[in-house]
């Protein structure tokens, strides 16, 4: 197989997997022109996930607004967050500096 067509299978499977995970395992949800990808997963408790900051230059944050929690600390780029889920829920978040761009995500935690 062409470098390039493996390269593009490698990523096609990467978002494959990115969008539904399993106990133990780990997703990653990159930060890039002002938007989380991807923007919604559905994982099982127990899983991680890593937020990574992709921008050249932007920093961005991860804020469980509607949980009540406290808005994350700024990730600048190349920095990352990581949580655990371990209860079965809904739990949307937004980046605080740019919510009214419309930067959400959504980790849905299914049994």
């Amino acid at each position: 197989m062409k470098p390039l067509r493996t390269l593009a299978l490698i990523l096609m499977l990467g978002v494959t997997t990115a969008a539904t995970a399993g106990a133990e395992e780990e997703v990653v949800i990159e930060m890039i022109e002002y938007q989380f990808t991807p923007q919604e997963v559905t994982i099982k408790p127990g899983t991680k996930v890593r937020w990574v900051n992709r921008e050249k230059r932007q920093y961005h944050n991860i804020w469980f607004k509607e949980a009540g929690e406290e808005p994350g600390e700024y990730l600048f780029p190349e920095e990352e967050y990581e949580r655990v889920f371990e209860k079965a829920g809904d739990y949307p978040y937004v980046c605080q500096p740019h919510e009214d761009r419309g930067m959400t995500g959504r980790i849905i935690v299914a049994e």
